[in-house]
């Protein structure tokens, strides 16, 4: 008799929380590796069609599928009582999950997805639930949260802790042979679903400062084009009309990857939509990868520019240039691309934020007539820049990596608005498209 498996994406503790295309796509990787071998069964707290089938409260969403989740706002533990904002539950209600267990057959294994190494509060309450309905029952947790604090994740009562990408722990702790060639991802464990995500690269060959990337262990590589292609059609089986790029270096070797990728799936005939939440590296979008990727219908773009200082950019990477950005852009309105659909993150509340010169760089992106979004920082354990918030915060509690909680208590509450509103205004002299 096949293992029976139970995967789970857990709820999210925090302050705030938006469906920006958020899957679990690493939890639905493994899925695939283990498909044929196991009996598998998917809860996903942060499935909104499953929340609507449950409460009959349509959610609002936009025009490409992304929305709010459900909320509940909670008590704050004692290391936010600091922080002037409410926190909140997002996801589908615990006493749906506990009814879905009780009607269930034992299970085996429950592998959890990690993410952010300050969600880990939805982690814990998924194993305290599980615990208590099927205790015999043996939990992995896999992701980032695992990976980065591999000693906190086994302290909340996890039997194994999955760190970086190396996942032959999980087939030994599982008995199964890993299989020779890799399957799709499992999107098939959804009812129905409206967007979904891909990755057609592994990794990134660069070292930024704040990012996570590096930790993960996995070196920079294209994933084959037919694997990619048959991900996606499986995807769009169930449903998914838009599809987010969750590749963290999209544009590098896109002549292998990105851009066959793009027309394969033209020359198929499948109607869907791309998006690139993860950002693109500016100095890699030339104009004609810009209307190669408008005309295999990507249609929102997300540049990674952070700061407009120079000072700023030699600490953490050179990974951008204001003209670099300015290049960009000019290629994409060039290729047909609507402003209102390019959005430039920058970071603000990083441990360096005296020399980032924020109001300058929103003032700067503007001048693009494209849209910006600001990025709280969180100090991730482990990177260059995450190490130098030792002296701001205890990062031994993930609770302290919260971008929200750290960016106020960096430059303040009062500061952090008034970035936020001038972002608001700035964005609202947009002209309309």
């Amino acid at each position: 008799m096949k293992p029976k498996i139970l995967l789970v994406n857990p709820p999210i503790y925090d302050f705030s929380a938006y469906d920006f295309w958020l899957k679990p796509y690493g939890l639905l990787e493994v899925a695939g590796q283990l498909e044929g071998q196991v009996e598998m069964v998917l809860f996903d707290y942060l499935d909104r069609i499953a929340a609507e089938t449950e409460t009959g409260h349509i959610p609002r969403e936009d025009t490409w599928h992304r929305g709010h989740f459900p909320q509940q706002r909670i008590a704050k533990p004692a290391a936010f009582k600091d922080i002037p904002r409410y926190l909140y539950r997002f996801g589908r209600n615990r006493d749906s999950f506990l009814r879905f267990l009780s009607d269930q057959q034992p299970f085996e294994f429950v592998l959890i997805q990690t993410v952010m190494t300050y969600w880990y509060l939805g982690v814990q309450e998924v194993i305290e639930d599980v615990r208590r309905i099927y205790p015999k029952a043996r939990i992995v947790l896999g992701g980032v949260y695992a990976t980065l604090c591999p000693a906190h994740a086994a302290s909340i009562g996890a039997d194994l802790v999955i760190s970086g990408s190396n996942l032959s722990p999980l087939f030994d702790h599982l008995n199964l042979e890993p299989p020779s060639s890799p399957n799709p991802a499992w999107w098939k464990g959804y009812p129905g679903i409206e967007s979904a995500a891909i990755k057609i690269t592994k990794g990134c060959p660069f070292r930024c400062t704040y990012c996570s990337v590096p930790l993960m262990g996995e070196p920079f590589s294209v994933r084959s084009i037919a694997d990619c292609v048959a991900e996606v059609k499986r995807a769009a089986s169930t449903g998914a009309e838009d599809i987010a790029f969750y590749d963290d270096a999209l544009l590098v070797r896109a002549e292998q990857g990105l851009l066959p990728f793009l027309e394969t799936v033209q020359s198929e005939g499948l109607l869907l939509n791309f998006h690139t939440p993860n950002a693109l590296h500016c100095r890699f979008l030339s104009r004609d990868i810009a209307k190669r990727m408008v005309s295999g219908n990507v249609k929102s773009f997300y540049l990674g520019f952070e700061s407009a200082s120079v000072d700023w950019h030699n600490q953490t990477g050179r990974k951008v240039t204001c003209s670099e950005l300015a290049d960009a852009v000019e290629h994409l309105r060039s290729a047909g691309v609507d402003p209102h659909n390019i959005t430039a993150y920058q970071i603000i509340g990083h441990p360096e934020s005296e020399c980032q010169q924020a109001e300058a760089t929103m003032e700067f992106i503007h001048s693009l007539g494209i849209r910006i979004m600001l990025a709280d920082f969180s100090p991730i354990p482990g990177t260059p820049d995450g190490n130098r918030c030792n002296r701001f915060t205890d990062l031994s509690e993930p609770l302290n990596h919260n971008k929200t909680a750290f960016t106020i208590r960096r430059l303040s509450y009062e500061s952090v608005g008034r970035l936020k509103d001038r972002c608001r205004q700035l964005n609202g002299q947009l002209p309309k498209s």
